[in-house]
């Protein structure tokens, strides 16, 4: 047994497949003055081949996972692009006279290196990237074959010392049973994918790939624990066969809950909707049951494109997500750029704290023309179904009265063209900062409802950025600070009879469900994939017993025993939820 880093759920059994590495000797070349031009043109004609590959396998990824997870290329394009690094390639072929190719090895070495010796995980999981690009740019200098995965279609286990992004991408999820890499961990673009994909992978074995496993070998991957076993006896691989057919089996029975209604056991209804950036998830989460979606993030479709998108382009999707929900309600989220998200055609000022920097509302507000096209397009769409409008990162009672005010303008331009639209839709805002939680009994009087986006208040209220790997163990959302501040948010609500769901990621989390039951909250906006656990959950809660557990639980004064109670209580309903799928299962005496 190898232990290595859980980095992809599953169970996967089979015969190894060892990936080659993706790896080229360059003989170091200097040129002559006079071949300076024709060498820079060989640069640049492999990096133009390389964006399109890169663009292309986007693509490619997107068909399957939808545009949040495909948006990784949009880093690798980006290392083509970065100034620093083609002046460094530059320089050492106008200087150094290197050829182009020695040129690129050289400077990949180079920061990959240097990013390998930050002590910050993060950014040794970037040097992947570099190093990724660095070579699809010296295959194409070189001409070199890519290494290809075996076409017949006998499942395998895919072994390979580090597996970019650029080759996962081609990966066909029937053929691969699960992945194993020497290098990588839980935040690598490799790992994001093969979640995305639902392919088992544990990585970061760190020794020599041929000294531990040889093409042909049986395999069995523990996705969950991070182990590999090499060679295993019948009695592991039958216990690992038991598990994925338990796990199996636990699916098929959460597919049974699709069209069941999320009801506690004593009565409570709650209302589950789905976050979706994509028509592909919404019809995923539509499959699973979703009530409606409870954010549309809309910044995906500004994405990946070379100019903003038209009104009448954001209008006919727009109308296709509303339509497709039928009667149920769709919540649209205003555009929600900035941060870590960026438009190559839009240019955002450089900042030292972009979190906490130009984004959201404060760009859209500095923007009306931008801001009134998208919101003619949500107004169109609002006559075609149940819309609702809602603005991100709101701070203060004068942005929402100026996004409010450049709602009634997209109205009024509406009404001279003779256009439909709801004339009450409902406008909310995210509370997602610490101001808006200060003031939600203000914010409350001006919109028609709340949603808790948990995922920034978490980060903004403790002053952690979850990116940060020296501090990423800081960021708990049980952290009683939190707590306070979503009660505060819900009894503001309360008090002034709007309704308030969460969308952030302790809706998915069903540790939550007690807190929510405390509080009075009913609706919950979650990925596709967490909506039938969720649901399978409530069915087994008692609402009352429930909401006084987490009573008691926000009277502790620590993450560390919050979280040991929560701990408690669910490891006690998932033995109920056992039991009762055991009975489910048993004939009938």
């Amino acid at each position: 047994m190898i232990q290595g880093i859980a980095a992809a759920a599953g169970v996967a059994i089979g015969k190894a497949f060892v990936l080659p590495t993706w790896e080229w000797d360059v003989p170091d070349q200097k040129l002559d003055t006079v071949d300076l031009t024709q060498e820079f043109e060989r640069l640049y004609e492999g990096i133009r081949t390389s964006k399109h590959e890169i663009e292309s396998m986007k693509n490619e990824f997107e068909e399957i996972a939808g545009p949040e997870e495909s948006s990784i290329f949009d880093a690798h394009i980006a290392i083509l692009e970065d100034p620093e690094f083609m002046n460094e390639i530059r320089g050492l072929i106008e200087r150094q006279y290197k050829a182009a190719e020695v040129a690129v090895q050289e400077a990949t070495d180079h920061f990959v290196t240097m990013f390998d010796l930050l002590d910050d995980e993060y950014m040794k999981e970037r040097a992947a990237d570099i190093k990724d690009v660095g070579n699809r740019l010296l295959k194409h200098l070189l001409g070199a074959p890519e290494v290809t995965l075996p076409t017949d279609t006998q499942p395998y286990v895919l072994v390979a010392k580090e597996l970019p992004p650029s080759q996962l991408v081609h990966l066909n999820p029937q053929h691969v049973l699960g992945i194993v890499t020497m290098m990588g961990g839980k935040t690598s673009h490799s790992a994001i994918m093969a979640r995305a994909l639902g392919i088992p992978l544990v990585s970061g074995l760190e020794n020599e790939l041929e000294s531990l496993i040889q093409t042909g070998e049986m395999v069995v991957v523990d996705g969950d624990q991070g182990r590999v076993y090499v060679e295993p006896d019948a009695q592991i691989i039958e216990s690992y066969q038991r598990l994925r057919t338990e796990q199996q089996q636990r699916k098929r029975q959460l597919a049974l809950l699709t069209s069941v209604e999320p009801v506690t056991s004593d009565g409570m209804k709650m209302r589950l909707s789905a976050n979706i950036s994509s028509i592909k998830e919404l019809d995923i989460a539509l499959n699973h049951g979703a009530e409606g979606v409870g954010l549309f993030r809309t910044e995906f479709m500004y994405m990946d494109r070379k100019s903003l998108p038209e009104e009448q382009e954001q209008f006919e999707i727009y109308r296709l997500v509303v339509e497709k929900s039928k009667s149920q309600p769709v919540v649209i989220r205003t555009l929600d750029i900035g941060g870590d998200k960026e438009l190559d055609y839009f240019e955002l000022p450089e900042e030292e704290n972009p979190f906490l920097g130009y984004r959201a509302i404060r760009i859209c507000l500095d923007h009306p023309e931008m801001f009134r096209t998208q919101l003619r397009a949500i107004l169109r769409a609002s006559a075609y179904g149940k819309v609702k409008i809602m603005y991100p990162m709101i701070s203060s009672l004068e942005e929402l009265r100026r996004a409010n005010a450049a709602l009634k303008q997209a109205k009024q331009e509406l009404d001279q063209r003779k256009e439909h639209y709801d004339p009450d839709i409902e406008v909310g805002i995210m509370i997602e900062v610490p101001a808006a939680v200060a003031i939600a009994d203000l914010l409350a009087d001006e919109c028609d409802f709340f949603s808790i986006g948990s995922n920034d208040l978490v980060q903004y209220v403790l002053a952690v950025d979850r990116m940060n790997e020296h501090i990423a163990h800081m960021y708990n959302p049980y952290h009683p600070a939190v707590l306070r501040m979503l009660r505060a948010t819900v009894e503001a609500a309360r008090a002034s009879g709007i309704p308030v769901s969460i969308c952030g990621e302790m809706a998915g989390d069903e540790r939550s469900l007690p807190f929510w039951m405390h509080l009075g909250v009913q609706q919950l906006s979650m990925s596709p994939q967490s909506l039938l656990r969720i649901k399978q959950s409530i069915l087994h809660t008692s609402s009352t017993e429930a909401a006084q557990q987490a009573a008691r639980w926000m009277k502790l004064k620590t993450a560390a025993e919050i979280e040991q109670e929560m701990s408690r209580y669910n490891t006690a309903l998932h033995e109920l939820i056992a039991a009762d799928e055991q009975l489910a299962c048993s004939p009938i005496s």
